[in-house]
């Protein structure tokens, strides 16, 4: 009987070690296509939280490579001319809308107007500009 219930206990425990064990597809952890923040896979209301969480406390994805879907927009500052690129997300009700700047390749975004959807990819990082510190997705990449 123990024995019976030794072999029980010991195949509960292996279960339970593989199913908590990490679930990767083949190729999940090449370099090239590891994705830390997926934003693509939650819903509206997780998106936008998230989102908010990253501008608001952004130490904790620095380095991080994000994937995230939203709407393409351009902010051009008069004074300097400087163009500056977003993703903007909108919540479920669409009331309000959170986005994050990526820097992309000028020639990924020659053809998109404002508005468009677009998922883009890149390292999360911040940056300092007139004593204001911004949130954005540098080395990023349409998909």
């Amino acid at each position: 009987m123990k024995k019976i219930i030794s072999l029980i206990l010991a195949c509960v425990f292996v279960c339970t070690l593989w199913a908590c064990s990490k679930n990767q597809e083949d190729g999940a952890g090449d370099a090239a296509g590891a994705v830390d923040v997926d934003l693509t896979k939650l819903s509206s209301t997780m998106v936008y939280s998230e989102v908010f969480n990253m501008t608001n406390a952004p130490e904790k994805y620095i380095g991080k490579t994000v994937r995230m879907r939203g709407k393409f927009s351009v902010y051009e500052n008069t004074q300097t001319g400087a163009r500056y690129f977003a993703c903007v997300i909108a919540d479920a009700t669409s009331c309000c809308s959170q986005g994050i700047e990526f820097a992309p390749d000028l020639t990924e975004i020659s053809s998109l107007t404002v508005g468009s959807e677009i998922t883009v990819r890149g390292e999360f990082s911040t940056y300092e500009e007139d004593g204001t510190r911004y949130c954005r997705l540098k080395n990023a990449h349409l998909e």
